[in-house]
């Protein structure tokens, strides 16, 4: 079958200029985009049953590409209580007192909730120990943070855990507690996170096979078809890999293995780490380096704002760190790193400039392309370095709108306008791209492109208009330079002969689009290799 699409406007992201009247689709791949004359004629050429599709003055563009989000842990959470509309402890209490009685919960189980944001409660601060044990002291209780990177315990799971109070907090976490020491339920970053989790998680009771397809209807619903699972273990590379096996995986998703477990993955499925198989590949490796601007434990070189000497602090050791830099570079793989605080990005760039060192080579004989993921408060400086070693800046620019007016107030007027300095990484020249860290944010791709090109926040406050870019360039970190990423350029991200037939369909162009109205397009349609895959009812 051969399909022709015309009618309507057409994106190429070959070139800005590109304006093809029609585009020629055969088996999943691109055969011809120019004109409507032409198009006929090489469909003609190709011998097959020819069908004609008018877009009707509706908008084809190449499928959006998730650069970094977290599939794994979004088909997790979608079976938690949802507290992301909170706004006060009375109604965290409500929402898990209602998860409890709609599903049953006895003492053998466990309450999870996510999605809080203390930042928008009427307390303004975190939810406590007392607050989920009035929800049940029997029961065990955990609500993740929204950023992830923290959350709160209730007595009954800290007890099965077994962290007391003499508990010492973990190198590169802690547990909170109050003025005479006492826990208050507060566990902060991925060392406590972890002691916390492995008692939880054996309590829950998860279809996993059911919540990754809906969890793979969310992306396309977005118009997305390719999809990281960004910081997974062993256990969820087994649990994908057996989706694949058994062809449950719609879009092509993209592993990276936190580096504990990488080596274990890679050896487990050499396949893995050469391309795909039933949609899964592994693509690297991920080392998390600090915490969350928001939640204050992200790693800064000077204080946040109004505070004497709290700037959040490493994950790892620096050694810890150059370590699986030199992993990286001698065996060949691609690296994530996840830096929010410029510490953490300094740490980053060190350790990767002292690895290439020890291993003797330069950044330019390689084409790993390490990444930088976040970059909240990423300087100048830190971006010139990261172009001398051929890295990729992927940007959260959606915190300028979800969160900037917390960056304003955490971190000064100098450092909050500074965060997600996309004209910056323009400037250099970087093959920056652009993620929602899903499940914190929705993989709204056309919000994220309004984010960085309108920067404002949710109260309508500019945060640095400098930083803004142009559309076209905001497309370009969704789309062609999102493969860059995966160093899958020369199949997907762009509408040209030879590539990947993976379209949206939106009910307008944002080429054409108010700057102020990006975030009104509606995806129609989304199309992987030729099949419609989701169509907006």
């Amino acid at each position: 079958m051969t399909k022709i699409y015309y009618g309507g406007d057409i994106i190429t992201m070959e070139n800005e200029e590109d304006s093809p009247e029609a585009l020629v689709e055969q088996d999943g791949v691109i055969r011809y985009v120019g004109s409507l004359n032409e198009a006929r004629e090489c469909a003609g050429n190709l011998e097959v049953e020819i069908t004609e599709r008018d877009l009707n003055g509706k908008t084809l563009m190449p499928a959006f590409i998730d650069p970094h989000s977290h599939i794994s842990m979004t088909a997790q959470f979608a079976a938690f209580a949802q507290l992301n509309k909170c706004e006060s402890f009375g109604d965290i209490a409500d929402v898990l007192e209602k998860y409890k009685n709609d599903n049953g919960i006895k003492q053998d189980g466990i309450i999870m909730g996510c999605g809080y944001d203390h930042n928008f409660l009427i307390e303004q601060t975190h939810p406590d120990i007392s607050l989920l044990d009035r929800v049940s002291d029997e029961i065990p209780i955990f609500i993740f943070h929204t950023s992830g990177h923290m959350g709160v315990a209730n007595s009954a799971l800290l007890k099965f855990a077994g962290i007391t109070d003499d508990t010492p907090d973990p190198e590169g976490g802690r547990y909170g507690r109050d003025e005479d020491g006492r826990l208050n339920g507060y566990v902060e970053e991925t060392p406590a996170l972890t002691v916390v989790l492995q008692a939880a998680y054996p309590r829950l009771k998860m279809d996993f096979v059911r919540q990754m397809v809906d969890a793979q209807d969310l992306y396309l619903k977005h118009g997305i078809t390719t999809v990281q699972d960004g910081a997974a273990g062993l256990q969820t590379v087994d649990g994908i890999a057996a989706l694949a096996a058994n062809r449950l995986l719609k879009l092509d998703v993209i592993s990276y293995v936190m580096t504990d477990d990488y080596r274990k993955a890679a050896e487990k499925y050499p396949e893995l780490t050469e391309g795909y198989s039933g949609n899964f590949r592994i693509g690297g490796a991920k080392i998390v380096l600090d915490g969350s601007p928001q939640g204050k434990s992200a790693w800064l070189s000077r204080p946040y704002e109004g505070e004497e000497s709290c700037r959040g602090y490493p994950t790892h050791k620096d050694d810890e760190v150059k370590a699986a830099m030199v992993d990286s570079i001698r065996d060949r793989h691609q690296i994530l790193v996840h830096c929010n605080g410029d510490a953490a990005s300094e740490q980053f760039l060190d350790a990767y400039e002292n690895a290439l060192n020890e291993c003797g080579v330069s950044a330019g004989e390689l084409d790993l392309r390490p990444t930088m993921i976040h970059c909240q408060t990423v300087r100048d400086d830190q971006l010139d370095r990261m172009a001398e070693m051929k890295m990729i800046p992927s940007i959260y620019v959606a915190h300028t709108y979800f969160w900037g007016d917390v960056h304003l107030k955490n971190l000064g007027e100098d450092r909050g306008n500074h965060i997600s300095p996309a004209k910056e990484a323009l400037k250099r020249g970087l093959v920056y791209n652009f993620h929602q860290d899903t499940p914190v944010l929705d993989p709204d791709m056309f919000r994220t492109i309004w984010c960085a090109v309108n920067r404002e926040t949710r109260t309508g406050t500019p945060i640095g208009k400098d930083q803004a870019i142009g559309v076209y360039d905001a497309l370009k970190g969704v789309t062609i330079n999102a493969a860059y990423a995966y160093h899958e350029e020369a199949s997907k991200g762009s509408l040209a002969p030879g590539k990947q037939a993976n379209f949206v369909i939106a009910d307008a162009s944002p080429l054409k689009t108010e700057k102020e109205k990006l975030c009104d397009i509606k995806v129609l349609e989304t199309i992987r290799k030729g099949e419609t895959l989701y169509k907006r009812s």
